[in-house]
């Protein structure tokens, strides 16, 4: 199994996750900078969080717009699966690969804690080791974390089961004004999404932070499954 993790500048979470690809999940994962135009044939693509190009004009809006996304792209809408996390997600966002867009956090403060979500969608390339209702504990990192779309996108995500991925409390539970359940204040407590074809997933939680259990109890490997299952 190949993997691909597309680096940019600012790009900060990509030794990460070639560590919890190739060290723990033991894939053939590489690095793929931003100016080239060749993702070198792999089976899954990553775009790790960061801060790419320095989250100038919007979070992920340059990103999107670098050489090799045309690549990523291409790569999506022939069917291959593609995993967004963090600014990853925003990239994705912002590229049109998903709907909606990440607002500042309803703190307006940058928000770096563990956080429990629960998942919502089983039937993709990255949870298909998860059964609906799951739970994983991991970290956040984000001031740009708040998701937001129209209304009837919502609807149209909802109704489809393209959210992947819901901020919940210790137990499970859904609260989307409770600033310690949804601090960021996500519309619909929505931690993650997929596109209608589920091959595409974007999530601002960090599974690949609570993948072995080093972590220790707050997070331990819950979000392993992500990556050893494909």
């Amino acid at each position: 199994m190949k993997a691909a993790v597309i680096v940019f500048p600012g790009s900060n979470c990509d030794h990460d996750m070639i560590h919890t690809l190739s060290t723990l999940a033991g894939m053939d994962a590489y690095t793929v900078w931003h100016r080239e135009h060749d993702l070198g044939s792999p089976d899954r693509v990553i775009i790790p969080g960061g801060f790419s190009f320095g989250d100038y004009l919007r979070t992920g809006a340059l990103g999107s717009r670098s050489g090799i996304m045309q690549e990523v792209i291409r790569f999506a809408n022939a069917g291959g699966p593609v995993l967004g996390i963090c600014n990853g997600f925003q990239v994705l966002c912002e590229s049109g690969l998903l709907p909606g867009a990440l607002l500042q956090n309803r703190s307006r403060k940058f928000l770096s804690r563990f956080l429990q979500v629960r998942v919502e969608q089983a039937e993709t390339p990255f949870t298909n080791a998860y059964e609906e209702g799951d739970c994983i504990r991991c970290p956040v990192a984000h001031f740009e974390g708040n998701y937001f779309a129209r209304t009837d996108v919502v609807k149209k995500l909802e109704d489809q089961g393209q959210v992947v991925f819901r901020y919940v409390s210790p137990e499970g539970e859904r609260d989307d004004e409770s600033e310690e359940i949804n601090p960021n204040g996500s519309i619909h407590s929505i931690a993650g999404i997929c596109n209608e074809a589920k091959n595409v997933v974007g999530l601002m939680p960090h599974p690949e932070r609570a993948s072995e259990d080093i972590v220790g109890s707050i997070g331990n490997s819950s979000g392993f499954r992500m990556f050893s299952s494909w």
